[in-house]
């Protein structure tokens, strides 16, 4: 089976807990094997199975949409990008008309029912003007309902909104029943101002997509979309202009800023030969870039892909809200059904309008509003917030897991060390010269690509005559036999040396050494070391602070180098001379060991990690800036080559946490203090106009504070 994605922007999506209504019902729908609703981008996703009939489907996907939400247009993404451009602009000038005439009905409304509070209640226009005020501003939440109710769509909050107020007529309370309608209206659109704003700065935290490409044909430049420029194309960028697409400086040079992808202020230069990714921000020269990939393939659209597609994989508090809302909002309207029936009919002397009135509190309280539009802000805002430093969060249950991390498992090269080997010492012996040493050594390891060969080939810095080298062998596991100018050479590990019988003198140094014998002579040895990062000690500290068990490094490296190491970043455990096949099998032992919920994490390069990336909880891809490799492998991408990004990863974890929690706790603490006091008869509906719309608003504004990740 071969699945067909397809990409909606639903035009007009407005309400959170419409967004997880509609991603239900699409899922239920035979044929689509996975659907998603973004509703911070206004995205829906499909994953089609391509026996299916493609039309018929999506066809079935608009119903469910119009059903919930008939005033929401679903476009295509890509099919005709022009005319999603139009109607998007028309769209736009249709809704921005239609809420100036909203806006005068509403002030026309409410200057109505000031006018009516004023008068005489014994005055016979006193209902009709309530009733007419009552209409101009709540007119809209009426009729919404009704074409609800007509779609077997009961339990939403135009429902419930209207339900309140006309029983606040019903029982004579006209001035509380177009009152709750105004300031309903009045949340309403402070809280659709919110989560705009919202949707805009988080957008705005990711805007790195580049706008245009300076296209050189022949002698001439042209202005194009980047998505027109193929690889190979020459491309012109002037200062200031951001890297449209991945490429090569063939001309040029200048300081390039490379904050939006990394995070980091500090600026990388750039000059003929040199690597560019789409994304940095030029400087100050002008540079001339042969195109290398197609802006679908390049760093900078991968990273938007990523970060917009995170909203798939949904934290365990996502899910457990949408599931909560399911039930929450029938169970309290249930509730105020028998609230407003049982006490008349058993208690003496109790009013039918008095309970009445308080089951109407309860029905305005019962929107669950506040939960599932601030929590999914609240998560994309961690994960736009991480992208801006650099770390690419592949969803929010990841982002979530960060919270449980028990134990943090590093790989050592290019990881806790900068993967760049270079000699560090030369060390012949008495009957042979240093430079002799290291000829002969660059000539034996001359046919390896090996880093640890070119280390020593760049140490040496001559031309390698191949004439020179006959019997070229090479031992697994143990190094090189060759013959030079028809002198026999072996470089290797101790194991060469133990077992071609050669007197050597054993060294201990941080280091990989490489032994050397002339004609079965023992002649000295070289010592290759690759540098420890300068943050990778204070990474491993930091984590230790914040709570974390057990940190382990797995290598392939000898033992003395590896303990070593581990000695020097304090770390707790530490496991060499690994297959990549052993290290999965203690990365499994070490899942087994954590607590109930604890999270092993694997951090690694990304490049040949890909089995133990997969097999760790969470798996952490180092360095990937313009990998592609890392960033298909992991769950969690950190751009640069810092081990202690890890740490701002998890403190952005918990800070989103935190404050997830406390819109949760907010907006339960409210409602059930104002469903008890309502219940007693206590509570005004006013007081549930805020435990509703005023909760949801506070509850956005405060989601908005997780996006602050600079002081992290």
């Amino acid at each position: 089976m071969s699945l067909i994605k397809r990409e909606f922007v639903l035009e007009g999506l407005s309400c959170a807990h419409c967004a997880a209504k509609m991603e239900d019902g699409v899922k239920s729908l035979y044929g689509i094997e996975d659907a998603s609703v973004n509703f911070v981008t206004k995205k829906l996703k499909l994953e089609i199975d391509d026996k299916n009939d493609m039309k018929l489907i999506v066809e079935e996907v608009q119903k469910i949409v119009y059903k919930i939400e008939s005033d929401v247009l679903m476009i295509e993404i890509d099919s005709k990008k022009h005319a999603h451009h139009e109607d998007h602009e028309h769209d736009h000038v249709h809704n921005e008309k239609r809420d100036k005439g909203d806006f005068v009905k509403f002030g026309i409304g409410a200057a109505i029912f000031f006018i009516a509070i004023f008068i005489d209640s014994k005055n016979i226009i006193e209902l009709p003007l309530f009733l007419l005020s009552y209409l101009l501003i709540g007119g809209e939440v009426l009729l919404k309902s009704i074409r609800n109710i007509a779609k077997g769509q009961v339990f939403d909050e135009n429902f419930l909104m209207s339900i309140a107020t006309i029983g606040a007529f019903a029982i004579g309370e006209y001035p509380e029943g177009v009152a709750v309608m105004l300031f309903y209206q009045i949340g309403e659109f402070f809280q659709d101002a919110a989560v705009n704003n919202s949707r805009k700065s988080i957008k705005a935290l990711m805007d790195i997509r580049p706008d245009f490409a300076n296209l050189k044909i022949g002698s001439e430049i042209k202005k194009v979309s980047p998505d027109e420029v193929e690889v190979g194309d020459i491309i012109i960028v002037k200062p200031g202009e951001r890297v449209p697409l991945d490429g090569r400086v063939i001309d040029g040079k200048s300081t390039l800023d490379t904050s939006a992808l990394t995070g980091e202020s500090l600026p990388r230069d750039a000059e003929m030969g040199d690597d560019v990714l789409s994304g940095f921000i030029n400087k100050n020269g002008v540079l001339t870039i042969e195109v290398a990939k197609i802006f679908g393939e390049s760093t900078v659209s991968k990273i938007l892909d990523l970060v917009e597609n995170a909203s798939t994989k949904k934290a365990p508090t996502e899910n457990f809200i949408t599931k909560f809302a399911k039930y929450y909002t029938p169970i309290v309207v249930f509730i105020s059904v028998a609230l407003a029936a049982i006490p008349p009919l058993f208690i003496q002397g109790a009013e039918f309008s008095d309970w009445l009135y308080r089951a109407l509190v309860f029905l305005v309280v019962s929107c669950p509003c506040a939960l599932v539009v601030s929590i999914p802000l609240g998560f994309f805002g961690g994960i736009g917030g991480a992208s801006k430093n650099g770390i690419l969060i592949k969803g929010s249950n990841y982002l979530e897991a960060l919270n449980n991390v028990d134990t943090v498992v590093f790989d050592k090269t290019g990881t806790l060390t900068k993967g760049i080997f270079k000699v560090t010492a030369i060390k012949p012996s008495e009957n042979i010269a240093e430079e002799e040493l290291l000829k002969l050594a660059a000539y034996a390891e001359s046919f390896s690509t090996h880093p640890i060969a070119t280390s020593i080939q760049k140490a040496f810095g001559k031309e390698i005559n191949k004439d020179e080298i006959q019997d070229y062998e090479e031992i697994s596991g143990h190094g090189i036999r060759v013959k030079i100018n028809g002198k026999l050479i072996l470089a290797g590990n101790r194991k060469l040396m133990e077992k071609e019988n050669i007197q050597f003198e054993v060294v201990d140094a941080l280091g990989t050494i490489v032994y050397i014998a002339i004609q079965g002579v023992y002649g000295g040895h070289i010592i290759i070391s690759d540098e420890v990062k300068e943050d990778a000690a204070k990474a491993i500290a930091g984590l230790k602070q914040m709570g974390i068990k057990k940190t382990v490094m797995l290598t392939g490296d000898i033992k003395a180098v590896g303990e070593k190491i581990g000695e020097q970043l304090n770390l707790d455990e530490v496991y060499t001379e690994l297959l990549p096949g052993q290290k999965v099998e203690i990365l499994e032992k070490l899942k087994r060991k954590t607590v109930s919920k604890g999270k092993v994490i694997f951090v690694g390069d990304g490049i040949n990690d890909a089995p133990v990336l997969a097999s760790a909880d969470i798996g952490v891809a180092m360095g990937g800036l313009g990998s592609d490799a890392a960033i298909e492998a992991a769950d969690i991408v950190i751009m640069t080559d810092e081990p202690y990004k890890l740490i701002t990863a998890i403190k952005i974890s918990k800070r989103t946490r935190t404050i997830v929690w406390q819109n949760i706790i907010f907006a339960f603490v409210v409602k059930a203090i104002v469903l008890i006091l309502g219940a007693g008869g206590l509570a005004t509906m006013w007081e549930a106009v805020f435990a509703d719309v005023g909760v949801a608003l506070i509850a956005v504004l405060n989601a908005m504070r997780v996006m602050n990740v600079k002081n992290i």
